[in-house]
């Protein structure tokens, strides 16, 4: 690890000989911090990301902190507080700004407005009023920093998907317009040095918009990153929301993502030389790697420690035990166990047959050990409210299709019924079947109760509810009839979701095919018994009267697990 900091050190000595004639800038970036404030197994924590500046800062003076959005909402300690410790640790890094993220608005617009009277300026430049059809009042869309002699401009974005993508009723009077719009005329803005402040030297995207880079190729892909690297004129963009390490170039321009929850942190290097030519270096320092080495803010400790220990009886609070790891993998497909039970416990706490949930609501897993509030608030920090209705089969089959496999959120979550799907079909057209946990085949005319959350109800996560009835506000949160069941159980028993989901495949029966042979032939590995169930499932998917009769040409749904 020490070695790991002796390079990066070294290479910092080299770009400050290299360009002794001229200027070097460091700008520090993080994404997604959602309220990380305590150090964990990979998270730095306050303390060390305020001392990894400051010893930043003894290395090179010219050092400048942003965000790239996501802030406060995620952990007990930053919920509870309303973000007041996120804000500690902005205020000690002397953050420049930060990009709006689309959780920024999980408790509404006052408390943006609020956040920035504490001295947190918030960039963005793509989010309109409805009324005016003009950027917000309460957020700059731009700030130009002077250091060293050179004046660095950043003009913020956020992720279009913000409309749908946090609560809709606290985004409604707002409209998020193409990220390629807002860049173009403020860096044209900027250029023609009609800013106050002058013209700008470097001018950095400051973003809240997804990018993915894979792994072998170094490509870096996203709708939004590649029509705003086509603006002219940006000479660096720091991205987020979609939780990744990113590094690297689109069309020219570097770009950076540093991960999540303030395990890594992204450098942009702006290197002038004495003709004030610009060369911009880009990368991520995969600062959870060698967290031991990094130093610790007294400043940042003290203060996270006195925020601590005022809330210590409720994130304290033990509430119940696990004697296995309850999982929620965000980025695998599909019902996670603690999904399952999630939503399970929704249904059972509101008395209805299916409960249903979002599983970006459900932000980690539970481990083996005691199951603390604050462990609550970390899987489960958005406050969002159970709601009961009845839906027809019809619109349930549309609700679970809609939660599978989508590429822009985490696959819906849901508990009270077998699901039969075909992965190989079209997005929102592979669910074959549905049939509730007694077996009986949901029918498209037949009604269903069920309960799912506000969020969805209001259209977040392109959820659609709109045909259901006798939809009832509980005014319940989520939160709390977890820990009412938890509490009542004592020791969580983690649930088997095997064979919930059933992924099937077309098949067109051949002459001399009966069952037997074309389960087999599918895995020539089953046991007699695997084979009798999964017949068992293929005579019910496809309502066969008589497994003994099947035609040549006919094609059947098989099951592949």
């Amino acid at each position: 690890m020490k070695k790991t900091l002796k390079t990066l050190a070294l290479f910092l000595l080299i770009s400050v000989f290299a360009f002794a004639e001229g200027v070097k800038i460091d700008i520090v970036t993080f994404n997604d911090f959602h309220g990380h404030v305590k150090e964990g197994r990979k998270e730095l924590g306050m303390a060390k990301i305020v001392g990894y500046v400051d010893a930043l800062k003894k290395e090179n003076p010219n050092v400048l902190v942003v965000s790239a959005g996501d802030n406060y909402q995620g952990t007990a300690i930053s919920n509870l507080t309303v973000g007041a410790p996120v804000n500690d640790m902005f205020e000690l890094l002397d953050l420049v700004g930060s990009a709006i993220g689309n959780h920024e608005f999980d408790w509404g617009v006052e408390k943006i407005k609020e956040w920035e009277d504490k001295g947190v300026a918030f960039l963005a430049s793509n989010i309109y009023d409805k009324a005016t059809n003009k950027p917000v009042s309460w957020a700059m869309p731009y700030r130009i920093v002077e250091i060293a002699g050179k004046k660095i401009a950043f003009i913020g974005l956020s992720t279009e998907s913000t409309a749908y993508q946090t609560k809709v009723e606290n985004v409604k009077d707002l409209k998020f317009i193409p990220v390629e719009k807002a860049a173009k005329e403020w860096v044209e803005y900027l250029m023609s040095g009609k800013a106050s402040e002058g013209k700008p030297d470097a001018i950095i995207a400051l973003t809240h918009v997804p990018t993915v880079q894979d792994r072998d190729t170094k490509e870096i892909t996203g709708d939004e990153i590649e029509r705003l690297s086509k603006v002219k004129g940006i000479d660096a963009i720091v991205t987020g929301h979609s939780h990744k390490i990113v590094s690297g170039k689109i069309n020219g321009i570097p770009v950076v993502q540093a991960y999540k929850y303030g395990r890594a942190l992204g450098r942009i290097e702006l290197m002038f030389d004495k003709e004030n030519k610009l060369t911009v270096n880009a990368y991520v320092d995969l600062a959870y790697k060698h967290k031991e080495d990094i130093p610790v803010s007294k400043e940042a400790k003290l203060r996270y420690e006195m925020r601590e220990e005022k809330l210590k009886p409720i994130l304290g609070k033990v509430v119940g035990k696990l004697n296995e790891d309850l999982i929620h993998d965000r980025s695998a497909k599909n019902l996670t166990p603690l999904g399952y039970w999630a939503a399970d416990i929704m249904r059972k706490a509101t008395g209805t047959q299916i409960g249903l949930t979002n599983g970006g609501g459900l932000r980690r897993s539970l481990y083996k050990g005691d199951i603390t509030m604050g462990d609550l608030y970390e899987v489960m920090p958005f406050d969002n409210q159970l709601v009961t209705m009845k839906v027809s089969g019809k619109h349930l089959k549309e609700l679970i299709d809609h939660g599978i496999d989508a590429d822009y959120m985490t696959d819906g979550q849901f508990a009270g019924l077998y699901v039969v799907y075909n992965p190989d079909k079209e997005y929102e057209h592979r669910v074959e079947m549905l049939a509730l946990e007694d077996g009986t085949i949901v029918e498209d005319d037949k009604w269903y109760t069920l309960t799912t959350n506000d969020f969805i109800l209001g259209g977040g996560d392109k959820y659609n509810f709109k045909g259901a009835k006798e939809v009832v506000d509980t005014y319940v949160q989520i939160r709390d009839v977890l820990e009412e069941a938890i509490e009542k159980e004592k020791e969580v028993k983690v649930p088997n979701i095997e064979g919930i989901m059933i992924p099937v495949t077309e098949y067109k029966v051949k002459s001399g095919d009966s069952l037997w042979k074309i389960i087999t032939s599918f895995d020539s590995k089953l046991d007699n018994t695997k084979i009798s169930e999964t017949i068992s499932n293929l005579v019910l998917i496809n309502r066969i009267k008589n497994p003994d009769l099947i035609y040549i040409d006919q094609t059947l749904k098989v099951p592949l697990n």
